[in-house]
């Protein structure tokens, strides 16, 4: 195979899909996997181990032992071979490799010369990322060594499916409780209103002797005053403020995590990167759902095709749209831009990605992705762009 093709599944669009349904935060995971990959080291006698997932443009580690990395752009690794794989993908020496030799990592100081990888792959079939080793040193790993490996890797992915199933059961959970404020703020009108003409005709049947009617209103006022205090109850629980959990984000936070993952991608083309907030709306909560996936993509997709010493810059926003509070999320870059024609393709969902302007390899599905994920939370996206000047992408997803 040629050192300048981009190797691609065929299965590319279903198992980034398949990545995205884990919905990570991949600089939060290193705590739950630290152990594996130490153990992963020890296992095959090598210097480093890293737990790998591969998406669109990038090559995340989300854990990593003997070495120092939390990103890499996809088109510069190894593990986008082990993807391609059912079983295992093993480089003796790397420097003679010649999809390899030329790489940063395989010249001095890090010089590495051994590589061994094993995919990760879902319940479902799909290679979402790998385990792997490295070393300076030759080396060939004996099959227990090996089958040891896939188990660690099987772990791996049984503790990314445990951390999903967490996510959703989180919100079920919160789906049911606004459920139920939901349901005590349409129930408390109509029994204020029976409890208001119970009383009225308590009132008045208390001077026409009207007894067994009196009874009768007494039952309903009570009855309906005891659910009116549970409704009020449900309602001071929950309060009108939301505060912010673990399954939201607000703008500051948002904006924290973009800068943390994506100012490494800029900074490894010399382009300048910023993110702006809305300050008079950065500490309202609003659902994680896909909006790290579905920023990152466009973050990374307006890198790609922006130039040296260009701008990238993303400014976040609330918005009210139809009655519903909708998460603005605008990148706007300074890159070589796109056509009308492109950009109506790209709105029908029909276009994959192509080479960026750093000699980035094109992936497959990257804006295709994004569209994806963005009808999939009955969101919209607006693009402008002139060619040859840069381009601007407003995505807007509607919050509960």
């Amino acid at each position: 195979m040629s050192s300048d093709i981009a190797p691609i599944p065929s299965n590319e669009m279903d198992r980034i899909l398949s990545l995205y349904e884990f919905d990570l935060d991949y600089s939060n995971l290193k705590d739950n996997f630290k152990d594996l990959t130490y153990l992963a080291a020890k296992i095959s006698g090598t210097e480093i181990s890293l737990v790998n997932l591969i998406d669109s443009y990038t090559q995340w580690s989300i854990s990593n032992f003997g070495i120092d990395v939390d990103q890499v752009p996809r088109e510069e690794t190894i593990c986008q071979y082990t993807i391609l794989e059912r079983d295992h993908f093993e480089v003796e020496d790397l420097s003679a490799d010649i999809r390899f030799k030329h790489k940063a990592y395989v010249d001095k100081p890090m010089s590495l010369k051994y590589y061994f990888g094993i995919p990760l792959r879902t319940n479902t079939g799909y290679n979402i990322g790998s385990l792997c080793v490295l070393d300076k040193n030759l080396k060939k790993l004996s099959p227990e060594k090996i089958e040891l490996l896939k188990i660690v890797a099987n772990e791996i992915i049984t503790r990314l499916s445990s951390i999903k199933l967490v996510h959703e059961l989180k919100n079920k959970l919160k789906v049911e409780k606004e459920t139920s404020q939901k349901v005590a703020h349409d129930i408390r009108g109509p029994l204020s209103g029976i409890i208001g003409i119970s009383e009225l005709i308590n009132n008045q049947g208390t001077d026409s002797k009207m007894g067994d009617i009196l009874e009768m209103v007494n039952l309903i006022h009570r009855g309906g005053k005891s659910i009116l205090d549970l409704a009020d109850e449900i309602l001071s629980e929950k309060g009108i403020k939301k505060p912010l959990t673990e399954d939201d984000f607000n703008l500051l936070l948002l904006k924290d995590k973009l800068v943390k993952l994506y100012t490494p991608q800029a900074q490894y083309k010399n382009i300048s990167f910023v993110v702006n907030t809305n300050a008079n709306y950065e500490t309202i909560p609003f659902s994680k759902n896909k909006v790290l996936q579905i920023a990152g993509n466009l973050i990374s997709n307006a890198i790609k095709f922006t130039t040296e010493r260009g701008n990238v810059t993303v400014d976040l926003d609330l918005k009210a749209i139809d009655d519903t509070l909708a998460l603005s999320i605008a990148v706007t870059d300074t890159g070589i831009g796109i056509s009308d024609k492109t950009i109506a393709t790209i709105l029908e969902g029909g276009i994959k990605s192509s080479d960026g302007t750093g000699g980035e390899k094109g992936y497959g599905f990257g804006l295709t992705m994004i569209k994806h994920l963005i009808d999939g939370l009955n969101g919209n996206m607006e693009i402008t762009s002139i060619e040859g000047q840069g381009t601007r992408f407003e995505v807007r997803l509607p919050q509960h």
